[in-house]
């Protein structure tokens, strides 16, 4: 799987979680809309990328 899949797989994990995220930013009084959560999913998915390439790494010097 190249990395532009990798990143839209990232992406929606991360989209299942926008409910949530949204509920709890909006009990701290915050309000959330989409053209302020843009930037922070696209963090979000190179956090991931790296996690995954870690994993992967570790994974491989282990065998």
């Amino acid at each position: 799987m190249d990395t532009k899949d990798k990143s839209l797989e990232f992406m929606q994990i991360a989209m299942k979680y926008i409910p949530e995220a949204k509920e709890q930013l909006e009990k701290a009084g915050i309000e959330l809309s989409l053209d302020m959560l843009q930037p922070f999913l696209g963090l979000l998915t190179k956090v991931m990328s790296d996690a995954y390439e870690l994993g992967k790494q570790e994974a491989k010097s282990e065998e």
